[in-house]
């Protein structure tokens, strides 16, 4: 599939699915694009440490790149790795250290917006599983 074949719905799934394979937690999808003008969805996850954080990062950023050939317009993060933001125009992966997620709770913040259930992002990413 190229990325030109590729919605930003599928995206969010796979990249949802890339995460949950390097062990993230807690990963969710939120569908912001009735609530946001400037992405489609945002996908958040949290690790244990900070180095976790800045390893599902890099590996997320080469796994995309090999996949899809596909660069993020955008990354951002803090100093120590506590949250790490990459941004692809219509997805951004929010990846947090888990005491930083509770604290800045941005599920809460969009809770009008639409969250894509485990099951559902699942089975629509499932062709991009290293374990098929």
């Amino acid at each position: 599939m190229t990325d030109k074949d590729l919605t930003s719905y599928k995206f969010a799934c796979v990249v949802a699915r890339f995460l949950d394979e390097k062990i993230a937690e807690g990963i969710s999808i939120l569908n912001i694009s009735n609530v946001s003008s400037f992405a489609d969805y945002f996908v958040i996850c949290s690790a244990q440490t900070s180095t976790q954080v800045k390893s599902l990062t890099e590996n997320l950023v080469d796994k995309v790149k090999t996949e899809f050939e596909r660069l993020p317009v955008g990354k951002e993060k803090d100093l120590k790795n506590r949250w790490n933001l990459v941004d692809y125009g219509d997805v951004v992966i929010h990846i947090l250290k888990q005491e930083d997620r509770e604290s800045y709770a941005i599920e809460k913040f969009w809770n009008h917006s639409f969250s894509i259930p485990r099951d559902t992002w699942l089975k629509e990413s499932e062709e991009y599983s290293e374990y098929k």
